[in-house]
């Protein structure tokens, strides 16, 4: 494979993952709040927010890292 195709591939890879990591942030911290919520403390709305808004921030936080891994490798 040329060099060229291989440096395409792993730059694909690494900005797919970019979404991906961001949509998972999200989920994880949605589904904990429900799970707080439902389970734990019966307290509807109020830990599922919370974790919502938690996990928004993580998701946003892996990409600022990402953003600096990837001017790092230019």
């Amino acid at each position: 494979m040329k060099r060229e195709t291989r440096r395409y591939l792993r730059e694909l890879a690494f900005y797919s993952s970019i979404g991906l990591s961001l949509s998972l942030s999200i989920f994880i911290g949605l589904a904990i709040g429900v799970y707080l919520d439902r389970h734990v403390f019966d307290t509807t709305p109020w830990f599922t927010i919370i974790c919502l808004i938690l996990g928004i921030f993580a998701g946003y936080r892996n990409i600022g890292l990402a953003i600096k891994k990837a001017k790092k490798l230019e």
